[in-house]
């Protein structure tokens, strides 16, 4: 099996020759680059498996390479910085980041949690193709949910949330497992973003979202 692949984005060389030669001892692939511009090129020649950028470079920050990523692919970005404040979080979570790390920051903890990014990607290769629940249809491939044939808008963790559900079908989840396996180690996740989550999601899906049970005391599944 190929190593991942993981681009590393920081202008501070020592903290970037530290966490190229953790990662590479790890058995990962590692990319390293020193600024935004250069870390876009390196994305769009390579296979990506995994981003990691720090906030603060020259020419274009990491918030930038962020969303310029985002606009055209998935791939799991964790941001690194040295500005410890709610805003920087949440502005890293609203533009795309999976994750994010406040320096200083121990090496290993950056391992543990690309291996629970993968974790989730792995549990999220169910069944290929096509699945279709009522009127519903998701296409496994593409990422995109169609009900009657007309294609809804879904944010990244709504999609995994339901794509989660619907290759556990008949399982029942409390919100602290769901949170476990689609939202991983974002801090700013709550129960209450559990809850917020299914509520849009049954919106959205119209009467196909009544698949989508309440489990009174406990927590949610999906029903054909």
């Amino acid at each position: 099996m190929k190593p991942y692949k993981i681009l590393v984005a920081d202008d501070e060389e020592q903290m970037l020759f530290l966490l190229s030669s953790f990662l590479e001892k790890e058995g990962y692939e590692v990319i390293a680059v020193t600024n935004g511009q250069e870390a876009l090129d390196k994305f769009s020649s390579n296979s990506i498996d995994v981003v990691i950028l720090d906030v603060m470079m020259p020419g274009l920050d990491g918030f930038t390479v962020c969303q310029s990523i985002r606009s055209i692919s998935n791939v799991p970005i964790i941001m690194l910085t040295a500005k410890s404040s709610e805003n920087d979080r949440i502005n890293g979570i609203k533009i795309g980041a999976d994750d994010y790390l406040v320096k200083p920051f121990s090496p290993k903890e950056l391992v543990i949690r690309i291996e629970a990014i993968f974790r989730r990607i792995n549990n999220f290769k169910g069944p290929k193709g096509i699945i279709k629940i009522k009127e519903m249809m998701i296409n496994t491939l593409g990422q995109e949910v169609m009900v009657k044939n007309e294609k809804v808008k879904l944010t990244r963790k709504e999609y995994r949330l339901l794509l989660f559900l619907t290759e556990n079908k008949g399982k029942v989840f409390t919100r602290e497992q769901l949170l476990d396996h689609v939202w991983g180690f974002d801090h700013l996740a709550t129960l209450r973003t559990v809850d917020t989550h299914i509520k849009t999601l049954r919106l959205k899906l119209g009467e196909s979202g009544d698949c989508i049970k309440t489990i009174w005391g406990v927590g949610y599944k999906l029903e054909d």
